[in-house]
């Protein structure tokens, strides 16, 4: 099976996140796999194990990503690709996804595996929109996957229920929480990802033009969820309690 896993770079999830002059201000902040993205390599792994075939992680960022491919390498996929975007000014969803589908076009692919969604962005976005572009089923918010006969049968989440699905390969899926435990990577494993290939990829190779992998949304504004005020215990008797909670949904909440 030739196994295919998007990944993204994002802050560890235990990081303060400090906004300056409008922007995240990354500053010596601690970056990880994006934990999504934790679950779709590490089933792909465990595909690759039952299954034979080859595991590929792709990211598009800059350089810096490099240190969580290595990772996902050490884990045990077998080949890494970083496509540089260090010259394009803004990204959005739609440039990402653009961009993969450009590289994932000319590859023989099985399977793709992705994060549900981003820890950062959030958007859900990325899968949904490469697969469209690749002209391939996809099945999002997988919590089982099994692979046989050029077939999957998969169990994804919906809401709180369950839904059971039987689709044809090629296809991609996004990872949902449940669906596995990620390993860590061992020793020997992070020595053997040493010596395994990392490509970095330039945006003149897969023939894009920034034009037409241009952001169709732009941010106006970043900031920090305003702080909670203090919540109030109302006194007295029921009637009189009523009469506390009108007037403050009216003098301060005025949402009356």
């Amino acid at each position: 099976m030739n196994i295919f896993v998007l990944m993204k770079r994002t802050f560890d999830t235990e990081e303060k996140i400090f906004i300056k002059n409008g922007q995240i201000h990354e500053g010596d902040a601690e970056f990880i796999i994006n934990p999504y993205d934790e679950y779709a390599i590490e089933e792909a792994i465990v595909l690759k194990e039952k299954h034979g075939g080859e595991v590929t992680v792709v990211t598009v960022g800059e350089e810096d990503g490099e240190a969580q491919l290595r990772t996902a390498l050490a884990m045990g996929a077998d080949k890494a690709i970083l496509i540089n975007i260090e010259d394009l000014d803004h990204v959005d969803t739609y440039t990402v996804a653009s961009i993969l589908v450009k590289y994932l076009e000319k590859q023989e692919i099985d399977l793709i595996l992705a994060g549900n969604m981003t820890v950062d962005g959030g958007s859900a976005q990325i899968g949904p929109l490469v697969a469209e572009g690749l002209g391939i089923a996809q099945v999002t918010s997988i919590t089982k996957l099994d692979v046989n006969d050029g077939k999957a049968l998969i169990v994804r989440d919906v809401e709180g229920d369950m839904e059971t699905i039987e689709v044809s390969l090629p296809i991609l899926v996004t990872a949902q929480q449940g669906l596995n435990e990620p390993r860590y990577p061992s020793l020997p494993g992070i020595m053997k990802a040493k010596k395994k290939p990392l490509e970095i990829v330039e945006l003149d190779d897969l023939d894009i033009d920034e034009e037409d992998v241009e952001a169709k949304t732009s941010s106006i504004e970043v900031f920090l969820p305003h702080e909670k005020q203090a919540g109030k215990r109302l006194e007295g008797e029921a009637r009189e309690q009523v009469k506390q909670l009108v007037s403050l949904l009216s003098s301060e909440a005025k949402v009356l």
